[in-house]
């Protein structure tokens, strides 16, 4: 019986980068967490085959990724194969019309993982630094852009919110605010590296 070595999260994020022990790296993926993702998948109807084809898909985007260094460990492996997994199997649900393909029952994943503490505290951290840039558009500028980019409000929500005719000119108020953003980040090499920066880090 062929015996995988378990890796640390470091450990197989440089043998995938550096494609030295590759075969090994995928081996221990699949040990140590396809019996939960295929669980995931199950239990939203889907079956083994589904949970087998859709976590191939993830292990061969999860390489790739790593390879390109997209993805540095700001969340544990698992987390992360967790999330890809949900979301690829909800876009295959997607395809295939499934009605309750809206909503899979993450609550009821026994083996559920939050998201770790120091992606957290970036994740934090660079929605302050965006809300800090987004201040100097003026009070107007920043409802509009932190109701439709950080709220997820439509421009009629938008609009019941502030005092404007209809949402034609909420839409106008809002490219003008996204034009004044731009202005400010080309006139700013700083800035333009702090949005590099959260936008890739």
């Amino acid at each position: 019986m062929e015996v995988i070595k378990k890796l640390a999260d470091a450990e197989l994020l440089e043998a995938i980068r550096e494609g030295r022990g590759l075969d090994a790296a995928i081996k221990s993926v699949y040990r140590d967490h396809f019996g939960s993702m295929a669980w995931l998948v199950k239990n939203n109807n889907g079956s083994q085959q589904d949970a087998e084809d859709i976590f191939q898909e993830v292990v061969v985007n999860f390489i790739e990724l790593v390879q390109k260094d997209k993805f540095r460990g700001e969340s544990s492996v698992k987390t992360f194969l967790f999330s890809m997994t949900k979301n690829t199997w909800l876009n295959e649900l997607k395809k295939r019309g499934r009605s309750d393909a809206r909503e899979l029952k993450y609550e009821k994943m026994k083996d559920k993982e939050e998201m770790d503490v120091s992606h957290l505290i970036a994740e934090r951290e660079a929605k302050k630094q965006v809300m800090d840039i987004v201040s100097q558009l003026g009070d107007t500028c920043k409802k509009i852009l932190v109701m439709f980019y950080y709220e997820n409000l439509s421009m009629n929500e938008i609009l019941a919110n502030l005092e404007y005719e209809n949402e034609q000119v909420v839409r106008n108020k809002k490219y003008k605010c996204l034009k004044q953003l731009e202005q400010m980040i080309t006139s700013d090499p700083s800035l333009t590296q702090t949005l590099k920066n959260i936008l890739h880090g």
